[in-house]
């Protein structure tokens, strides 16, 4: 009975196993935290990239495709060029003034540490008016 009494008193101990119950969640969070700036990153730099490939389109005189691609290419601020696709180019016109659409997708595995999470492909699509081709 003493030692139940005794037992009861005596809170040695218990922060260690509050943190430790507390613990995986809390590095569960950060890790999650950590991710979530990994792919607004790779969002960003997806952003920056397509719309440098944009502003490059509009010079005078036109840059061709491959020029367009090699310079978002040069420009991805902070991205993997693995896992960047090969920009898509599409010519058109709206009201006679041509354009190109220009798209790329980027795709993250978000990473925690004792497992991952299916991959997100993120996109971004610019429009520039550009100037006619010359023939």
């Amino acid at each position: 009975m003493r030692i139940a009494r005794k037992l009861r008193r005596n809170a040695d101990g218990a922060a260690a196993v509050e943190f430790a119950l507390v613990a995986p969640a809390l590095i569960l969070l950060i890790v999650g935290i950590a991710q979530l700036g990994v792919l607004f990153m790779a969002n960003a730099g997806l952003h920056h990239a397509v719309g440098e490939g944009a502003r490059f389109a509009t010079i005078y005189p036109r840059p061709n495709d491959e020029q367009i691609r090699a310079r978002i290419a040069d420009t991805r601020y902070g991205l993997d060029p693995a896992s960047l696709s090969t920009p898509t180019i599409t010519p058109g016109t709206d009201d006679g003034a041509p354009y190109l659409d220009i798209s790329a997708t980027y795709t993250v595995t978000p990473d925690f540490v004792f497992f991952t999470l299916p991959a997100v492909t993120l996109t971004e699509t610019r429009r520039a008016f550009v100037q006619p081709q010359v023939t």
